[in-house]
């Protein structure tokens, strides 16, 4: 580790004879820098976007996981009966944490969105609601269900687990996918850096070749390529990084009530998108640097 550090900056510190070898304003070395800012926005927009993906399978699967409803599907005549006896039921059952009766006002609110406002609740068969929260491990699901079946008939449990579990399953694979993106996005930079080693190489093999005319090692020759083109990608990648995190800044903050988490980082979350540029100089070192070497061994 310490050999890598200890190459690292002395191809950072770099020669001045050597530095000439690579033109300080070539196309390879600007285009290094704009592609470095281009991939450092995507990476921390992906990293931000596999944060939140986290998030929300962590949120969901703890909202709902202690949660369950119980419908009573009754006659209005012997809606509030059943709703005593699945009280009573889940008054006398272990792993029950408490319940309440969601209201009809609260049920309407519910289906707003599907059919409109002002529903006239007399006229809709809304069934009988009781919101129940567990603690602990939970109530013997099959004891409770053999309970309510025997005090109240109408009576169906629902754990949410139906659709509970796709939810959290989908927000799982968007953050693998997220991750799977930043995977490519570094595959791509490390393509696009060897790609720019490469064209610097070729468009100064005269210097090359008069270089190694008069004694100059590969080695040398090769830490001018290295520098160029790290500090470049360390440039490009601190400018995309700080443009996306301005961007980031200016998101709006989501609701307490909303569907979906922000993009934006939090507390020491913000730290993260700091190690992109570090990445990116380090991979940018690796991929010049073995670019560079092996095109030099192919030119002798």
């Amino acid at each position: 580790m310490m050999g890598f550090v200890r190459r690292i900056s002395a191809a950072l510190i770099g020669e001045t004879g050597a530095d000439r070898v690579v033109p300080a304003s070539g196309a390879a070395a600007q285009l290094t820098v704009l592609v470095s800012a281009c991939i450092a926005f995507l990476a921390v927009f992906a990293l931000s976007l596999a944060l939140a993906a986290g998030t929300l399978a962590q949120s969901w699967s703890t909202a709902l996981a202690s949660t369950a409803t119980v419908r009573v599907s009754a006659p209005i005549d012997q809606m509030q009966q059943q709703l005593a006896s699945v009280s009573r039921v889940l008054e006398t059952t272990p792993g029950i944490a408490s319940f309440r009766t969601v209201e009809d006002a609260e049920k309407l609110k519910l289906l707003e969105p599907w059919l409109g406002e002002d529903l006239p609740a007399a006229a809709l068969a809304l069934p009988g609601m009781i919101a129940v929260t567990e603690e602990g491990a939970g109530p013997d699901l099959e004891g409770l269900l053999l309970r309510l079946k025997a005090e109240a008939p109408a009576a169906v449990w629902d754990d949410h687990e139906r659709w509970r579990l796709p939810l959290v399953t989908s927000a799982d694979q968007l953050r693998w996918v997220t991750l799977l993106a930043l995977a490519l996005i570094a595959a791509t930079f490390v393509a696009i850096v060897t790609l720019a080693t490469q064209s610097a190489l070729a468009a100064n093999l005269g210097v090359i070749g008069t270089l190694r005319l008069v004694g100059a090692t590969d080695t040398y020759i090769a830490r001018a390529f290295v520098r160029r083109f790290t500090l470049r990608a360390v440039l490009g990648a601190t400018i995309g990084t700080a443009l996306c995190m301005i961007l980031l800044v200016f998101l709006p903050r989501a609701a307490a009530d909303s569907f979906l988490p922000s993009l934006r980082y939090n507390g020491f979350a913000w730290l993260l998108p700091l190690t992109i540029p570090v990445i990116a100089g380090v991979t940018a070192f690796v991929a010049t640097r073995r670019a560079a070497m092996h095109n030099l061994k192919t030119l002798s």
